[in-house]
């Protein structure tokens, strides 16, 4: 493969690093028709909880995508996740009457809990923490 200098062949979404455009464009596809199906059927898997959609990723086969969640509530993210899982097929056949024009195969879905919220919650607490520490020893000199 040549490079030519100033040209890039992907944009910087760090999703291109491991996937192709196809696998990019499907994973969009599917989270768009997806978080379409939780606005309207999601209430009868899990309830009122709130859920968001933070990643979709295929294979390169595009036989399998997998859908990373974020759970608002810490209490009610096993059985949100469990939900989804029990419900798998079901929600598959939603998307598959609404991508029944653009995709040939709606691929299986796994679905994962994504932690990258709590992750950046915590280490915010621990700057927070630290910086009073600092704060208070500099007071103290």
């Amino acid at each position: 493969m040549v490079k030519l200098a100033g040209y890039s062949q992907h944009s910087t979404d760090s999703r291109y690093n491991m996937e192709s455009r196809r696998q990019s464009k499907v994973a969009s596809v599917l989270q768009k028709a997806f978080s379409e199906v939780l606005l309207k059927h999601g209430s009868n898997y899990y309830g009122n909880t709130f859920v968001t959609i933070t990643d979709v990723r295929t294979t390169p086969d595009l036989l399998v995508a997998r859908f990373y969640m974020s759970v608002m509530d810490p209490n009610r993210r096993q059985a949100v996740m469990a939900a989804l899982k029990e419900n798998s097929h079901e929600i598959r056949r939603h998307l598959g009457n609404k991508l029944k024009s653009q995709l040939r195969r709606i691929p299986e879905l796994e679905f994962f809990l994504d932690e990258t919220l709590d992750e950046v919650f915590r280490i915010d607490e621990l700057l927070k923490q630290d910086k009073l520490k600092g704060g208070n020893s500099n007071e103290e000199a």
